[in-house]
């Protein structure tokens, strides 16, 4: 089955996107910021990264940064799904991800957007 990593620290809003993805077939792993995100990536090798960029211990621009050094987990696709997309001056935010959604984001939105990175039916892996 094809796992997706959410690392988001509105535990509600990651069991909502859980709750979601695991109805259409994937594993859901929840990190609650980027310090386990990174561990758990790294552990669990999934096949998407959801990730929220405001959230303690390690922000989202953190995780990128360490996480597209890593060169074992890099090639994995990471979508910021954030209400941060621009700067203050109105500016896209400098950050190597593959796409970015802001929030709120709806469950449609979130199974195509699944469905866009991992090319195979989840039930069938």
């Amino acid at each position: 089955m094809a796992k997706i990593l959410v690392i988001d620290d509105d535990a509600d809003l990651s069991a909502v996107m859980k709750g979601v993805l695991d109805r259409e077939g994937y594993i859901v792993i929840v990190a609650a910021n980027g310090k386990e995100g990174l561990a758990q990536a790294r552990k669990e090798k999934p096949d998407l990264i959801l990730l929220d960029v405001m959230m303690p211990v390690m922000d989202g621009f953190l995780f990128a940064d360490e996480f597209n050094r890593d060169m074992a987990i890099a090639k994995i696709p990471v979508v910021a799904i954030t209400s941060y997309v621009e700067s203050p001056l109105g500016q896209p935010v400098p950050f190597d991800v593959a796409e970015y959604v802001s929030k709120p984001i709806k469950p449609k939105d979130l199974v195509a957007l699944a469905k866009k990175y991992i090319k195979t039916d989840a039930k069938k892996n």
